[in-house]
């Protein structure tokens, strides 16, 4: 788990990010920064290569060009897992989410075995504490179909958070 970094502190650095696809550059030598405690909007039209930067950043894609540092040290994030190890979690705009799992189970969903032998009671405590702590209430024993979109996406935020 990484550690807690002092505010202001530059957590996140993408350097000169270049990705192109077939016919498209998506991102041309895009420079992004984020301290500790930072809250950051991400704003344009659609096709200005804002996903793309977060899909680089999550690992679903490799840049073209450029470097990616956390916490001062550069990195290559192949693989969301890659990116969760580094303490980045990311709420997708289409929820990732099993509508015939209880929310506790999808909020394990995907992690290696190790951590998913976690005992459910456990989760489910740890999913109460982060609903509690940041306003995000969900009951963990709820199946996904039966949550509100509203309800689905709070899901999404708990996952990120539970994840690192």
């Amino acid at each position: 788990m990484p550690e807690r970094q002092e505010r202001g502190e530059v957590v996140v650095s993408m350097r000169g990010i270049v990705k192109r696809f077939p016919g498209v550059v998506a991102n041309d030598h895009v420079d992004f920064e984020v301290r500790a405690g930072e809250i950051h909007a991400l704003l344009g039209e659609n096709g200005a290569g804002k996903t793309t930067l977060m899909n680089i950043l999550y690992g679903l894609y490799s840049p073209d060009e450029g470097e990616i540092y956390i916490r001062g040290k550069r990195v290559t994030i192949r693989s969301p897992r890659d990116a969760i190890e580094l303490g980045i979690g990311m709420v997708h705009q289409h929820f990732m989410l099993v509508y015939s799992h209880t929310v506790a189970e999808n909020i394990v969903l995907g992690l290696s075995s190790a951590d998913f032998l976690f005992p459910l009671r456990e989760v489910k405590g740890k999913i109460t504490e982060f609903s509690e702590r940041y306003g995000l209430k969900v009951d963990p024993e709820a199946k996904i179909w039966q949550l509100s979109a509203g309800e689905q996406q709070r899901v999404e935020i708990i996952k990120a958070l539970y994840r690192g």
